[in-house]
């Protein structure tokens, strides 16, 4: 192999601690493409291009949002950056403490007791966030990326792109709005 195979992040050969190639690619488009969509709204928002923004007028949906923003590049770097360094254990608490931190936020959003379909990502993130630090405890290394990628890629990635995606969203109105 040559030094470009290594270099292309598609088509490094992989082992216990990384990711395949197509989950790898999924992570890396996802991420980026979430992390770009994130910075320009708020960038849109901060410079006054949006319209009003009532719903930061709403604790939880602000306290929400500043807790989610973090996630996506964090979470993007981690699960490409080299593993099992001291760095990427103390971000990798900080990036399940935040996920669990935004998934409780949610339960506050509409009050207590009203819910839609996209609070079933509150119990998957928990249940996430439980599995990746049980197994990490136990070594299973295997099983803790595997429970960080669905943690990506489902309870972070897919309630990203329902907010970007339809209107009247927070993200949906500093993007486009």
């Amino acid at each position: 192999m040559n030094a470009l195979t290594y270099a292309n992040p598609f088509h490094r050969p992989f082992g216990t601690l990384d990711l395949g190639p197509l989950t790898r690619g999924l992570v890396i488009v996802s991420g980026t493409v979430m992390s770009v969509l994130c910075v320009l709204a708020l960038g849109r928002a901060v410079l006054g291009l949006s319209p009003d923004l009532p719903h930061l007028q709403n604790l939880a949906i602000a306290f929400h949002v500043t807790t989610v923003v973090p996630c996506v590049p964090l979470g993007l770097y981690l699960l490409l950056a080299p593993k099992g360094t001291a760095m990427h254990k103390q971000l990798g608490k900080l990036w399940v403490a935040l996920m669990v931190i935004t998934a409780t936020s949610t339960l506050f959003i509409h009050g207590l007791g009203t819910f839609s379909w996209i609070h079933i990502f509150v119990p998957i993130t928990y249940r996430a966030a439980w599995m990746t630090v049980a197994k990490a405890r136990r070594g299973d290394i295997k099983g803790h990326r595997n429970e960080i990628v669905t943690l990506f890629l489902g309870a972070l990635m897919i309630p990203a792109v329902w907010a970007f995606a339809i209107e009247g969203r927070l993200m949906h109105d500093m993007l486009l709005g």
